[in-house]
Formats: C-alpha cells, sequence, structure tokens
C-alpha cells in the first residue's frame, strides 16, 4: 500500500499542475494566433459567469490541496479520508481514469482546433460540430471532465474530492444546458436536427 498510495500521491500533484499550464499555454497560443480570447466568462454576474467562477476555485482548490499532499502527507486527516475506498485497485483505477480523462479531453480539442472555446462566445459563429466525437455526444469536453472528477474521487477518495465531484457535476450540467439554449439561439434548425439526432450525453 504505501507504494501505491506514494504513486497516486505524486501523480495526482504533478497531473494538476501540468493540467493547468497546459490550459494556460494553450490558451495564450491561440490568442496569439487569433487575437481573440478563447476562454469566455459571460457577462459578470450571470449565471455563466458564476458558473466558471466556481469552477475555478474549486480547480485551483484541488490543485493546491494535491501538491501539499506531497509535502504534508498528514494533511490527509483534514480531507476526510474514506479508508474502505483508499485501497489500492481503486487508487489506481482513478489513475486510470484521469489517464482516458486526459486523452479525451486532448483528442476533443485537437479535432476543434481553433473552434475550440471555453464559454459561450456571442460575437463569432463558428461551424456546427457533428461528426467525430460530436456524432456521439453533444458535449465530448464535458464528459471527459466529468470523468477526470471521477478519478479525482477514486485517486483520492475522500469527503474533500466527493464534494469537488458533486459539485464539478453540478455546475458542467448547468453550463451544458446554458450553452446548448446559446447554440440553439446561435444556429437554430441546424442544432434542432443535431439535437434531435445526438444525445446530450452519450
Amino acid at each position: 500500500m504505501p507504494d501505491i498510495d506514494l504513486l497516486s500521491r505524486h501523480f495526482l500533484g504533478y497531473y494538476f499542475l501540468f493540467i493547468g499550464l497546459h490550459y494556460i499555454s494553450t490558451s495564450l497560443g491561440l490568442w496569439r494566433r487569433t487575437g481573440v480570447s478563447h476562454i469566455q466568462y459571460g457577462r459578470t454576474g450571470s449565471a455563466t459567469w458564476w458558473y466558471r467562477q466556481t469552477f475555478n476555485v474549486f480547480r485551483a482548490t484541488i490543485l493546491l490541496v494535491c501538491l501539499a499532499r506531497i509535502l504534508w502527507p498528514e494533511i490527509d486527516r483534514w480531507l476526510g479520508i474514506i479508508p474502505a475506498l483508499y485501497q489500492p485497485p481503486i487508487l489506481l483505477a482513478g489513475v486510470a481514469a484521469l489517464l482516458a480523462s486526459y486523452s479525451i479531453i486532448s483528442y476533443v480539442h485537437a479535432y476543434m482546433r481553433q473552434d475550440w472555446r471555453s464559454g459561450i462566445d456571442p460575437h463569432k459563429r463558428h461551424p456546427l460540430l457533428t461528426q467525430g466525437p460530436y456524432g456521439r455526444t453533444r458535449n465530448p469536453l464535458f464528459l471527459g471532465i466529468m470523468l477526470g472528477q471521477l478519478g479525482l474521487f477514486m485517486a483520492l477518495p475522500s469527503v474533500f474530492t466527493l464534494i469537488c465531484l458533486v459539485a464539478g457535476v453540478l455546475v458542467i450540467a448547468l453550463q451544458a444546458r446554458r450553452e446548448e439554449r446559446a447554440l440553439a439561439d446561435i444556429y437554430g434548425e441546424e442544432y434542432s436536427h443535431y439535437r434531435s439526432e445526438v444525445r446530450r450525453w452519450w
């Protein structure tokens, strides 16, 4: 168990640090190439703005906690570890789920290329993607993120990560509905037909 615990502990810290750096560098690279921000928060105080702020707070907290666990393992007692789930097979399954999540998100990002946006962009109409991963689910990126949230809970079974999982899934579900309403307004009949052919999640 100590070896698996050490592996999971270090993996989580480096994984979320890497994800944060990757997200920032990708956003900056696209901004430098296109001249527009690919991250859309929405109007200050709007529902989508609050969803984004909530998600960012949880994301930053997860990163700090996972890095802190490497240096100070005793922090675990403050996280509400669930002993019945803190077992090698579950920890390793969580690591595998996080790797699968990253693979899905990277694939969808590559598929979208410059059409990728984080949030609702009201200023520019992009081609409606209906093939590839979007031919199986209307929200492949969100599915990948939720898989990662489940993987975090499995790799660190605790009250803390359970709260992160529930809050994360709730925020993503609400954001998905908001984004789909915006797409319906932008694309009209084209999106209505797509929505009738492809499910929201799977």
